[in-house]
């Protein structure tokens, strides 16, 4: 397949680039500030071609509010796909909006990190604009609450809007096998317009 990666030179970019370069896909990563520069704002010409597109992009972490330009990121990205005629699209999102209760999210949790809220919002925003999404094969991944880089192990859960625990009631994934399941999703198609968690 031919794959479209924004947001390739960061922490999971750089993986979910790995693992589907290793699987035989050719992947086009772009960033802001890489070597191949390209933006979601740009997605109407950048994308045409590709068979998916995949946005690793993360809510501005500058200290302004993130709220309002990652919406934009985002109405920029689906409308950029639709214009290039591309179906499949894959957004990181964040953990903040599973809900660890009936109708309770994480990041509205009392011991939910303050300096993540804005952050948080910013992607729960973004993934409600998505649900209203009815004519692209979108897919929102929610890691789980605790991500970083760690090791491959091809050993994990996915689920829904839940908040996935282990046996410890930590949540967990290393960015390695996190890239693995938003791989399998590129290939499978597995949950199309539909949001999905990973973690151990």
């Amino acid at each position: 397949m031919k794959i479209l990666l924004f947001g390739a030179t960061g922490m999971l970019g750089q993986r979910i680039a790995a693992e589907l370069t290793g699987r035989g896909h050719e992947v086009t990563g772009l960033s802001r500030s890489g070597p191949v520069k390209g933006d979601v704002h740009d997605a109407a010409t950048l994308a045409k071609g590709h068979d998916a597109v995949i946005s690793a992009i993360a809510p501005p972490r500058d200290g302004t509010e993130p709220g309002p330009p990652f919406l934009a990121a985002n109405r920029a990205l689906i409308d950029g796909v639709r214009a290039a005629g591309v179906r499949r699209l894959i957004v990181m999102g964040g953990a903040g909006s599973l809900q660890v209760s009936p109708g309770v999210d994480l990041v509205d949790t009392p011991g939910f990190p303050e300096g993540l809220k804005k952050e948080a919002l910013a992607a729960r925003a973004a993934l409600e604009l998505y649900r209203e999404v009815t004519d692209l094969d979108w897919t929102y991944v929610s890691p789980a609450a605790e991500l970083a880089p760690g090791e491959r192990t091809g050993a994990f859960r996915v689920g829904g809007d839940t908040l996935l625990t282990d046996e410890q009631g930590r949540s967990a994934i290393s960015a390695e096998d996190l890239a693995i399941a938003i791989a399998d999703e590129v290939e499978q198609n597995a949950h199309p317009r539909s949001r999905i968690t990973v973690a151990y």
